[in-house]
Formats: C-alpha cells, sequence, structure tokens
C-alpha cells in the first residue's frame, strides 16, 4: 500500500501544481482571459443569431422561391392546356374545312364529268345530224349535177350531127352538085 499513497501524493502534487500554475495563470492573465471570453461568447451569440437569421431569411426566400415556381408551373401547365385546346380546335376546324373542300371539289368534279358527257354526247348529235345533212345536200348536188349532166347530154344530142346523117348529107350535097339528085314529089 505504500506504494498506493505514493501515486496519491504524485496525483496530488501534480494536481496542485496545475492549480498553482491556473492561479499563476489568473493572476497574470485572468482579466484578459474573461475579457477574452465574454468577447467570445458575445461573438458566438452574434453568430448564433446571424446564422439564424440567415437561416431564416433563406427558409423565406427558398419559400418565396418554390411559391414563385409553383405558380409559374401552374401558369405554364394553364397556358399549354389553353394552347392545346386551341390547336385541337384549330386542327378540328382545318380537317372539317378539308372535308368540306374535298366535298365541294368531288361535286363539283362529278358535275364537270356530267356537263362533259351532255356536251359530248350533244356533239356528237350534232356531228351525226350534220353529216346526215352533207349526205342529203351531196345526194341532192349529186342528182342535180346528173340531171343536169343528162339534159346537156339530150341537148348535145339533138344538136349534134351523128356520123350517119352527116353522110347522107354529104351524098346529098355530091348528088346535087351533080344534078343527079331527084327529089320526091310532094
Amino acid at each position: 500500500m505504500p506504494a498506493n499513497n505514493e501515486e496519491k501524493d504524485t496525483v496530488n502534487g501534480e494536481q496542485r501544481e496545475g492549480a498553482n500554475v491556473d492561479k499563476i495563470r489568473d493572476i497574470l492573465f485572468g482579466s484578459q482571459m474573461r475579457d477574452y471570453e465574454k468577447r467570445f461568447a458575445r461573438l458566438e451569440e452574434r453568430f448564433a443569431k446571424a446564422s439564424e437569421t440567415l437561416r431564416e431569411d433563406f427558409k423565406k426566400r427558398f419559400d418565396a422561391l418554390e411559391s414563385f415556381v409553383g405558380q409559374e408551373l401552374e401558369s405554364l401547365g394553364q397556358r399549354l392546356k389553353t394552347e392545346k385546346g386551341d390547336r385541337t380546335e384549330g386542327l378540328k376546324e382545318l380537317t372539317r374545312e378539308a372535308r368540306e373542300t374535298s366535298k365541294s371539289l368531288e361535286k363539283k368534279l362529278s358535275q364537270l364529268e356530267e356537263h362533259l358527257a351532255e356536251a359530248q354526247g350533244d356533239l356528237r348529235s350534232r356531228i351525226l345530224e350534220q353529216s346526215k345533212s352533207f349526205a342529203g345536200e351531196l345526194h341532192k348536188a349529186q342528182e342535180k349535177m346528173e340531171s343536169a349532166l343528162e339534159k346537156e347530154t339530150g341537148i348535145l344530142r339533138n344538136e349534134k350531127t351523128d356520123r350517119a346523117m352527116l353522110a347522107d348529107l354529104f351524098s346529098e350535097f355530091s348528088l346535087r352538085l351533080k344534078d343527079e339528085l331527084e327529089l320526091p314529089e310532094k
């Protein structure tokens, strides 16, 4: 146990020496250390207040930013819905107009085809009538020419002297010149 006492004395001696050093330090630097401790405490308190103020300011700003972003997103979503609706309506209107235009064009094309068919039929009937008319006129002209030709041929036959008559005429003429012609009595 004597060793245990020595240890206690050593520990107590060190404590006494540490207490003595603390007393000396307190005498020499005590007022300055208390002043530093007060300053550090005030500085620490100001830092804590500034940190809390900064934390609250950041929280307020973050909340304001979050609110603003939420409002902007909601506004953008609403504008997107409105624009989508407008475009959908515009597309429906364009589709309807395209259908109406297509139907109108089909109807006009059908009417044009009918009109063309009628005009073609009318033209064919006119060509047929005119060809019949021309054929009739050509036939009449041909008959007229044949009639005129026969008439002229008849006239020429009547006025023309044929060979036998001419031979008789020359014979009679030669007999008269010779005075050998005997005329029948009347």
